[in-house]
């Protein structure tokens, strides 16, 4: 069987930036211990796999692996994949994805790059000892979202880089996405995102990651537009907007490869 394939680097400006994702559209879903065995093949944070939506209701369906796991939202693959189906249609505007876990998604254009929808996963305050401890971090909050999000406070972006968190004990913490946030130097904030339960020890770029922090943001900054750095040691820039029930991410894509994975 052979399957298209295209490697793309989300939410960054030129090649090597950003969050790099496999983009594998099929005619039908294959087994999920195969869509695993391809997404550890890739060895990719995450791999993303597109079928039609034979119901109407959205153009695609879309599922996301890591080498590890199938994950509930995943946002930088959702944008590479928006990216690959909005390059192949110059004429088209936007494309709806229908998820598993995390209902519609969509992305759309928006000047020369694209905006995705997410849905806001607002936090609550929450006591973490062991992940705080894991990170290494002395945090000013500590927020939870009952989808596995672990996020702490810290106070400046100096902090933000320099942590350098214990990944065994991290993981021992649970199948969770941790991430470390602050006010940033040259963008409004800025943060980091560990999953080494998903086995990627830190995640590049995460769409996901946002959906927690941006409406944490939105209050304390007191408006509902404004600019975030992921300090990752690739890095990424995005446009973040809080409106109500949903996220609002823009970024840029850049494909890096295309060709065809071969299954056997």
């Amino acid at each position: 069987m052979r399957i298209p394939f295209t490697q793309v680097d989300a939410f960054a400006e030129q090649a090597f930036g950003g969050n790099p994702a496999a983009v594998m559209p099929l005619p039908t879903w294959l087994d999920d211990a195969t869509l695993l065995a391809i997404a550890q093949e890739n060895n990719l944070s995450e791999t993303a796999f597109l079928v039609p939506d034979s119901s109407g209701a959205t153009d695609y369906e879309l599922r996301w692996f890591t080498p590890a796991a199938e994950i509930a939202l995943c946002g930088h693959a959702t944008l590479a994949s928006g990216h690959v189906v909005l390059s192949s249609d110059p004429d088209r505007a936007r494309v709806r994805f229908a998820t598993r876990q995390s209902g519609v998604l969509e992305v759309a254009r928006d000047g020369a790059g694209y905006a995705l929808a997410l849905p806001a996963l607002t936090p609550a305050p929450r006591d973490l000892p062991g992940v705080v401890a894991a990170l290494g971090v002395t945090a000013h909050e500590t927020l939870w979202h009952d989808g596995g999000y672990a996020v702490a406070v810290l106070a400046d972006e100096a902090e933000v880089r320099a942590c350098n968190p214990d990944q065994r004990a991290l993981e021992q913490e649970g199948r969770l996405l941790v991430i470390v946030t602050a006010p940033g130097d040259t963008t409004d904030i800025v943060s980091r995102a560990f999953t080494p339960a998903f086995g990627i020890p830190e995640d590049p770029v995460t769409g996901g990651a946002h959906a927690v922090i941006v409406p944490y943001w939105a209050e304390r900054l007191g408006r509902d537009d404004f600019s975030a750095y992921q300090a990752s040691a690739r890095g990424g820039r995005l446009g973040c907007r809080f409106d109500g029930g949903r996220v609002v991410l823009s970024g840029t894509c850049v494909t890096t490869i295309e060709g065809v994975f071969l299954l056997p």
